[in-house]
């Protein structure tokens, strides 16, 4: 049976500071909800359970390793989970509401600027 999540994914290539035992790697999400995000771009050991800080811009958080996927010989992805309630880490809106919103107005564009022709 197919797991139900709790809050929509976002695909979203965001660059993030990953701190491993007080060490600096530079890494990017692929995909982001409000709860954690995969990462990828991760040349380090990773095991499920460690805790990690993550920066996204001037926000600092703590989270959890989830999953763990080799990609190749020198690059990792993993799976994080916020340990902390924290209010848009990301910097971005991640509601369904205003995806429509804006996919409505994209829509109201492209037709009133089709009748110009």
């Amino acid at each position: 049976m197919l797991e139900q999540r709790k809050s929509p994914r976002r695909k979203m290539v965001l660059p993030v500071k990953v701190w491993i035992d007080k060490v600096t790697h530079l890494a990017h999400t692929v995909e982001i909800t409000d709860e954690g995000a995969r990462l990828g771009g991760l040349r380090t050991l990773l095991q499920p359970g460690m805790i990690v800080n993550l920066q996204r811009g001037s926000q600092k958080a703590e989270f959890r390793i989830a999953w763990v996927r080799q990609l190749g010989p020198t690059e990792l992805q993993a799976g994080v989970e916020c340990l902390e309630a924290h209010n848009n880490f990301w910097g971005v809106d991640l509601s369904d509401r205003e995806s429509k919103k804006d996919m409505q107005a994209l829509l109201t564009f492209l037709a009133s600027d089709s009748r110009s022709l």
